[in-house]
């Protein structure tokens, strides 16, 4: 018996998988595009949304408000185009579960604050009540996308998989 001649039968998973982890690579990118694109303007109503958290000094906030919309908008191209898809990935998913944290931290200490996550954000005025709950499962869901893609980064439409010869457009793709 020829073992060339032996294949491995294609099962659903095996052909889902690729376009389940492209939903996922778009969905992540367009989270991460508008919630950067949406605080680049305006950097420093970024670093009190930061601060509005009170985990760290006013500083340390500013910085991190000032860096967190170009981290943002970096892994939404990467995450768009698929390139470094895994490294972009692991990068949201601890994004998103210091999102989480965070989130939980502010809620455990009885804060009213915006999240921040797609503008300013920071302290709420009296009367408005925050949606902690549903910020945090959000942000699970996303951080669930963002392990999937960790551990099956190759997708199509991806220039990771036109690179490594995965997904191009032979004759059984088109």
């Amino acid at each position: 018996m020829d073992v060339t001649a032996v294949t491995t039968p294609v099962g659903a998973w095996s052909r889902t998988r690729p376009w389940i982890g492209l939903a996922a690579r778009v969905v992540l990118a367009g989270v991460f595009l508008v919630a950067g694109g949406s605080k680049v303007g305006d950097l420093a109503a970024s670093g009190r949304a930061v601060h509005a958290y009170r985990l760290m000094p006013y500083d340390v906030s500013a910085t991190v408000g000032a860096v967190l919309p170009f981290v943002e908008l970096a892994l939404g191209l990467l995450l768009l185009i698929g390139l470094a898809t895994r490294l972009a990935a692991a990068i949201g998913a601890a994004l998103m579960a210091i999102f989480i944290a965070g989130i939980a931290s502010v809620w455990a200490r009885g804060l009213s604050i915006d999240c921040g996550c797609f503008g300013t954000g920071g302290e709420l005025a009296p009367g408005q009540s925050p949606n902690y709950g549903w910020e945090i499962a959000r942000d699970v869901g996303l951080l669930a996308l963002a392990i999937f893609l960790v551990a099956y980064p190759r997708t199509p439409l991806s220039v990771d998989g036109y690179v490594l010869g995965d997904y191009s457009l032979q004759e059984s793709d088109a």
